[in-house]
This record gives C-alpha cells, sequence and structure tokens, in this order.
C-alpha cells in the first residue's frame, strides 16, 4: 500500500500525551485498512508527523478523526526511496515514537546542505558543456566526502547542484567544512588544480509544512541560501546556529554566514515574487518593491546587505540562472528560453549569457 505522512500542530503537549494519541490511532486503525508505523515530535515547534501505510488519504484522516478527534493539516504521499534518504532506514522506535540511536528524541529536523561548483576559466573553449555547472574531479570529492561524513545526497533531477541530507547540524557543518578546505587547498597559491568558484547553503527543515510536501521548503531554502552566498561562502540560517553544538566554531568561521529571521523572510517574499514574475520582460525594481511593499530605497539597501548586490543586479542572476537549468534540460530552443527568463531580445539574452558564463549559449547543442 501507499506510504503516507501528516503534520499535526499540536500546541503544548507532552511526550505521554502523544504516546496515547498513537495508541488510540493503533486501536483503530484496522477497521480503515490503515497501518500506523511511527510518529515524530517536536515539541519546541508544536509538531507531530505520523507515517503510515493506507489505500489513500481519506482512509488515514478518518483514523486519525475517530481515534484523537485530529485533522491532520496535510497529508501527503511519500516515495518509500525518499523516505530512507530523508528519514534513515535505521531507526529506533519507542512505542511510536522515533528516538535517536543515543535514546534523544527525533524532532524531525534534518539538515540541507546544497552544494555550487561554477568552472572559472576555459569555458568558452570546452565542448562539454556538463563542465560548466558541475566539473568532475570538485564533484567527485564532494560526494565523496559527503559520504564519509555520513550525508545522502538527494538526486532532484536538476543539473545544477549537489543537495545532500544528514541527520544532524553537526554533520552537515563537518560536512561542509571538509568539502571548502579541499576545495580552497586546491584552488589557492597558484595551484589551480580545481579551477573553480564555489558555495554553499545550508537549511534547517522538517518534513511538511501547512502548504509544501516531503522536504519541499527545506529544500527550497538551501537552494535559496547558496544563491545569496558569496564565493567560497557557506550561509545558514539563526535556527541551524542555535540547534549546532559548535556555535563558537561557526561563530568564528571566516567563510561563513548567518542570516537572520527576518532576513530569511525578506529573501522568501523577495524569491517567490521573482520566480513568479521571471517570465515578464517588463519586471524590474518599481514592480518588486511595489508587491514587497518597501520602498524603492529600502529595498535597494536590504537586498545589497543580503546578497552583497543590487537588486537589477540579483534579479539578472536569479534569471540566468534559471535559463542555465532550462538550457541544461535541453528539452526548449534559446529563444523559447530567452522568453521564459524574461528577456525579449536573444541578443541580448545571449550577450548577458556570455557576460555571466564566459559561454555563448548558442554554442551549447540544444
Amino acid at each position: 500500500m501507499p506510504l503516507y505522512m501528516d503534520i499535526h500542530f499540536v500546541g503544548e503537549i507532552s511526550v505521554e500525551d502523544t504516546r496515547k494519541a498513537h495508541l488510540a490511532d493503533l486501536a483503530v486503525q484496522k477497521k480503515y485498512g490503515v497501518t500506523y508505523h511511527q510518529y515524530w515530535f517536536n515539541e519546541e515547534m508544536g509538531t507531530v508527523y505520523c507515517l503510515m501505510e493506507g489505500p489513500d488519504k481519506e482512509s488515514c484522516a478518518a483514523t486519525h478523526r475517530e481515534a484523537n478527534g485530529f485533522t491532520a493539516c496535510q497529508i501527503v504521499e511519500v516515495e518509500g526511496g525518499m523516505y530512507d534518504i530523508f528519514m534513515g532506514e535505521k531507526q529506533k522506535v519507542d512505542h511510536g515514537l522515533v528516538r535517536h540511536q543515543d535514546g534523544e528524541i527525533d524532532t524531525g529536523y534534518r539538515y540541507i546542505l546544497t552544494l555550487n561548483i561554477i568552472a572559472n576559466t576555459g569555458i568558452s573553449d570546452w565542448i562539454d558543456f556538463d563542465q560548466l555547472r558541475l566539473p568532475k574531479r570538485p564533484k567527485s570529492k564532494a560526494l565523496q566526502i559527503i559520504g564519509e561524513t555520513d550525508g545522502k545526497e538527494i538526486r532532484t533531477g536538476g543539473f545544477d547542484n549537489i543537495i545532500a541530507v544528514f541527520e544532524t547540524p553537526e554533520k552537515a557543518l563537518r560536512c561542509a567544512h571538509k568539502i571548502q578546505t579541499e576545495f580552497l587547498d586546491h584552488t589557492r597559491d597558484g595551484s589551480k588544480k580545481y579551477d573553480i568558484s564555489f558555495n554553499m547553503g545550508i537549511s534547517v527543515g522538517q518534513p511538511l509544512t501547512e502548504k509544501e510536501g516531503f522536504f519541499v521548503k527545506a529544500i527550497q531554502m538551501s537552494k535559496r541560501l547558496c544563491l545569496i552566498a558569496g564565493d567560497k561562502e557557506i550561509i545558514t540560517s539563526r535556527l541551524f546556529e542555535e540547534l549546532c553544538d559548535t556555535n563558537e566554531i561557526v561563530k568564528r568561521h571566516i567563510h561563513l554566514r548567518t542570516i537572520k529571521p527576518s532576513e530569511q523572510e525578506f529573501l522568501d517574499n523577495f524569491l517567490d515574487i521573482a520566480d513568479d514574475r521571471i517570465s515578464d520582460h517588463t519586471f524590474g525594481v518599481n514592480f518588486l518593491s511595489q508587491d514587497m511593499g518597501v520602498s524603492q530605497p529600502q529595498l535597494y539597501r536590504k537586498v545589497i546587505a543580503i546578497t552583497g548586490r543590487s537588486p537589477v543586479s540579483f534579479i539578472r542572476e536569479i534569471r540566468l540562472n534559471k535559463a542555465l537549468s532550462l538550457i541544461r534540460e535541453k528539452k526548449y530552443n534559446l529563444s523559447e528560453i530567452a522568453l521564459e527568463v524574461g528577456y525579449n531580445s536573444p541578443s541580448y539574452f545571449s550577450k548577458c549569457f556570455h557576460e555571466r558564463f564566459g559561454i555563448k549559449p548558442s554554442r551549447i547543442a540544444i
């Protein structure tokens, strides 16, 4: 039967309350053909996530309603392979409650690392365009380090980034630091074994939100942090810093930056609007400031503070990164891609793309 996960916002309840609720589910599940397996409890966030098998979402929801009078805020079907990657194959389950191997309650938090790698030189001479975004040697080394630090690669079907998930913030940070050190060792002092630019974003996420699917929000935020990170920089959220036991190391790290919750909220709002309007060639700072409800000077100051770039430059970066993703998919011609990312002039699109990536899009076989 299909595997489902749901989310409940339960407020202030005890671990014993969650245990009783789980036992009540078990008592009536057979009536609806559902099997409740386990659950995760995040006391600080006031959330519970249940994992179950059932014939459909309605049967899972009906079991909860009869057993406890609860209504799940969302129920999603979860692909088994993705579940194993994020939640782990060897779990310690205590009467339904998932715990870590050390006995601590598993809150459902997972830590998503996005690594972006771009080759620096010689791009215009390359025939193999695959090297543009993920040069093979540094990519292989990064994947090796991810495995050594107990991370698991998330295969999203995209081509632009390496994305990995970790069970603890310490492991995610250790991985990011090892990748950063490895890449720096091979890019400084003229050795140029890896002639690349790179950056990383690390987000904290729970399995579901009220609207987004299985770790969708966490992966999106990790990518967005990566988007605003400078060269060789790691960016994390304030929540990650608070949850990580190596706070002092984090604070002293010369290539790591933590964004404030208010900055993260602003970034989300900015990018939600930009994503919706990316194909509109008239979309710019005027429309953006109106949509966000801030003045243009405020918008300029905030975007500079968070990204180090002007709003115009940042919007251009978003468009060109999207164009690169579409080119990698090899589903559209260049004129279609230009229009999709808000360029009504293919020649101007080609000029901007070449300035950003060092290669004209027309040299890439579609």
